[in-house]
Order: structure tokens, then sequence, then C-alpha cells
């Protein structure tokens, strides 16, 4: 099962790319001092892919204070930069997770119809604070539906309110 609300996402550790560069880090290091929204979208040129992150774009998630926008896709690195580049957000970065391994330790990976030895994520979002625990979780159950933006923008915003009350 992957994830759900109040379990501690894997630190997984892949190419995070950033549009110009890449180098292997851990989720913990990729995250804001809030925390993060990590986005798996199976590949990184996809419809699906370009239309959600130009929504994500437009709905000023680039603009989150200390929380970082994470993608995940199977794609090598340079295919994430060019991807990155063409929406022009240097605030978003993205995991290249050629292998599946990072899909794998979030438990998204299935077996596509149709596509012989071919195993992709699904679509999924996970809203964690800054200890990788998961504040919010959503895992379409189809390919092409959009992520429930507005759940995830009103978690986002209660990122780091536990502490600030301390």
């Amino acid at each position: 099962m992957p994830p759900t609300r109040g379990e501690t996402l894997s630190d997984f550790e892949a190419l995070l790319c950033d549009g110009e560069t890449f180098r292997s880090t851990p989720l913990s290091e990729a995250l804001g001092s809030r925390g993060g929204v990590v986005v798996s979208t199976g590949f990184a040129f996809s419809a699906i892919a370009r239309n959600w992150w130009k929504r994500f774009d437009r709905a000023g998630w680039g603009e989150f204070e200390d929380v970082a926008v994470l993608g995940v896709s199977r794609d090598g690195p340079y295919a994430q930069s060019a991807f990155l580049r063409r929406l022009g957000r240097p605030d978003f970065r993205f995991f290249a997770d050629v292998d599946g391994t990072v899909s794998e330790s979030l438990d998204l990976l299935t077996d596509r119809d149709h596509m012989a030895d071919v195993s992709t994520p699904w679509r999924a979002a996970f809203v964690v604070d800054a200890d990788r625990e998961v504040r919010y979780a959503h895992v379409a159950d189809d390919w092409i539906s959009p992520l429930p933006r507005s759940e995830i923008e009103s978690v986002v915003g209660t990122l780091g309110a536990e502490t600030a009350d301390e």
C-alpha cells in the first residue's frame, strides 16, 4: 500500500534535477524547512504531466514558502532538466526515477495493460512535513484525472503551524 496520512515517507535517494544540474540527493535534503509536496507523474513529457505541472505553475505552487515542490518521474536526468527548462520554473525540481526504485519505495508501481514488461507509477501526491511525515496522500485511481489541488494547497498552508505554536 502506498503511504497514508501519519506514515513516514522513506528517505529515498535519486538524482534530483533542477533544470541545469542534477545530483544524487535524499528526499530529506530536498524538502523545504516546512516540508514538501511530492508528485508522481509517470513520465515528464507525457500529456498528463505537462497539463498538471502547468496547472501547478498557474496556481502559484512555486511560491510556497519553505515548501519544496518535487516531481518524480521515470525519465532520466537530461529529460527531467529539459522538462523543467520548458516549464520555466526553477523552483520546481524532479527526481529521476529511471529504474523505478523511488516509485517502488512509495508502492506506486503497477503493470500496464498492453505494455509488456512495463510498469509505471500511479499518479499521486504526498504532502509531507520536514520530518517526511505524510500529512496528506492522494493516489489516483485512473491515469488522467487531475490532482485535488485545493486539498493539497490547504494542507500545505498548515505545514509548520504546530512548531509556530510551541
